[in-house]
């Protein structure tokens, strides 16, 4: 198999142009091609390119692979394509009677139980949330009710914090394994639009992402899998610096000396818990911010010109980023195009933003969070959950700014840059529901933070022409980013540093970010916990209730 990278063809080619351009490429007469498939396709669009155009990855067979990559040796955009496939490291024995444990369901609790499954593990999934249609249910109770169920919302519940966002499928962590690509696979054979194995930015969307989500639940059930909701863990058993196990809300306990902890980054009072019980947890950075909204039309415009609106290219997304006077960094983050600002607090009494696109991304709005780097030795020093204090803090301001009854604070940039509060709306309407409540929003975050937007709004319209304009809408507050503390592990085992048998794992634990990455440490996690399982083969050890 030979990987072809590179290939450039303008937007609107033919079907047929691809295999084309292919022949041509490599000097192939037609029946010595014999297959190709599109690893990736991605388009160009810098400003110094006179048109747009795609260019793709292709793996390739040939009547004779050996020949041809020996003609194109010195080509750097030839070569033998990777083994992308993925293999798993161990199979379960029969004679194994211990379960392992999988607490939460979100992207990385999901991969984690879905490969410990595959290779005959029978994994135990306790989510302290609902399933994805009693959650979607509770959810759209606060965005057009103002009710909040603290443990079903878009923070909890399966499928995670990333089944309520754009549902994007990219990440920069390294992937030498090709996980990533498993975790694609995976998706598509639950439903998920083929696209996304070989487009650049792919993403699904809520609506898709929760069918799919529940289709991956069964494929667990159906391997000997179980998925316990509304199972939320209080405590752990532990047993000289080894896990034994864990102890439900409801006061009974489950049995396992292998338990991967995959909580999401806002499973504050299990932080809480595993710091009393002397888990090793430090505080990590994070960011804050606010959601920013603009006319899609606008960003269309602004990064793709003469393009904007075509079919093939989408809703244009942008990433920008500012270094400023004070020292922090500014940048865009979770960039939603055409989609619209949710409520994704998980706690009564406080308000916090996320954004989300469907599949269609066919809103209006185009909204990012706008947010500045903060971390724990400058800013919450102290104990390590003195960031989670923090964000605690600033969503109980946002919740009062906004009204108290789960509306948000808002304001136009034009007056934030001027430091006055705003009284009316422009064109921009925002999209967040329940509602927003116009305010001054410099009384939302630390002066830190202001001074820094301030300085860098204006630089990013120099970047993206009127994305400082006097009437988009920044919506408060961005809080929960990524998570605030980090349970260590260690980089060989990826146990926990003083827990034996406890796998901190994903986004909460501080080891992913995003549904991508998340879903690759799972795996990871759970090749780990297999491969521990049968060199600890030990029956007396299994979970039962």
């Amino acid at each position: 198999m030979i990987r072809l990278t590179e290939l450039s063809l303008p937007l609107d080619h033919p079907e047929a142009a691809l295999r084309q351009a292919i022949l041509q490429r490599l000097s192939l007469a037609d029946d010595q091609l014999l297959d190709f498939t599109v690893f990736k396709r991605s388009y160009d669009a810098r400003k110094k390119s006179t048109e747009i155009t795609f260019v793709y990855i292709i793996d390739l067979q040939t009547t004779d692979d050996d020949a041809v990559l020996a003609r194109f040796a010195n080509d750097s955009h030839v070569k033998p394509a990777p083994d992308t496939h993925y293999y798993p490291v161990a199979v379960a024995p029969a004679e194994l009677t211990e379960r392992p444990v999988v607490i939460g369901f979100g992207p990385c609790g999901l991969f984690a139980a879905l490969i410990l499954a595959q290779m005959g593990f029978k994994p135990i999934v306790l989510e302290r949330g609902r399933n994805v249609r009693q959650r979607t249910q509770d959810t759209w109770a606060l965005w057009r009710k103002h009710v909040l169920t603290p443990e079903s919302n878009v923070q909890f519940g399966e499928g995670g914090a990333g089944l309520f966002s754009d549902g994007k499928l990219y990440s920069q962590v390294k992937d030498p394994k090709f996980y990533g690509r498993k975790v694609m696979q995976e998706f598509v054979k639950a439903g998920a639009p083929e696209e996304i194995l070989y487009v650049s930015k792919p993403h699904i969307g809520t609506f898709r992402l929760t069918s799919v989500v529940a289709k991956m639940r069964a494929e667990i059930i159906a391997l000997g899998g179980e998925i316990r909701f509304d199972s939320k863990v209080s405590d752990l058993l532990l047993d000289d610096g080894e896990i034994r196990g864990v102890v439900l809300e409801d006061g009974s306990e489950l049995h396992s000396r292998h338990v991967v902890l995959a909580l999401g980054h806002s499973a504050r009072d299990t932080f809480r818990m595993l710091h009393a019980r002397q888990v090793h947890i430090e505080a990590k950075p994070f960011a804050i911010g606010f959601r920013i909204e603009h006319p899609q039309s606008m960003i269309d415009k602004a990064r793709l010109g003469k393009y904007a609106g075509h079919e093939e290219l989408g809703a244009a997304d942008y990433k920008l980023i500012h270094h400023a006077k004070n020292g922090r960094a500014v940048y865009s983050f979770c960039m939603c195009p055409g989609g619209q600002v949710v409520a994704a607090t998980s706690e009564e009494g406080r308000v916090v933003t996320n954004g989300m696109s469907q599949y269609s991304r066919q809103e209006r709005n185009a909204n990012a969070g706008i947010v500045v780097g903060i971390n724990p030795e400058q800013d919450f020093p102290g104990s390590p959950l003195a960031g989670v204090e923090l964000q605690e803090r600033l969503e109980e301001i946002a919740f009062k700014l906004g009204g108290e009854d789960y509306s948000a604070p808002a304001q136009l940039v034009g007056d934030f840059l001027r430091d006055q509060p705003s009284t009316a709306l422009g064109q921009v309407e925002p999209s967040y529901q329940p509602g927003v409540k116009l305010c001054n929003l410099a009384d939302a975050l630390p002066d830190y933070v202001i001074e820094a937007m301030r300085e860098a709004l204006p630089a990013f319209g120099k970047k993206i022409r009127g994305f400082d304009r006097d009437d988009a809408v920044l919506t408060g507050i961005e809080s929960r980013t990524s998570s605030p503390v980090r349970i260590t592990r260690d980089p060989q085992t990826l146990q926990s540093l003083n827990v034996r048998g406890l796998y901190p794992a994903g986004e909460g634990a501080g080891y992913a970010g995003g549904i991508l990455s998340a879903g690759i440490d799972g795996i990871k996690v759970a090749e780990a916990v297999a491969l521990d399982m049968l060199q600890q083969l030990q029956p007396q050890g299994s979970a039962q209730s």
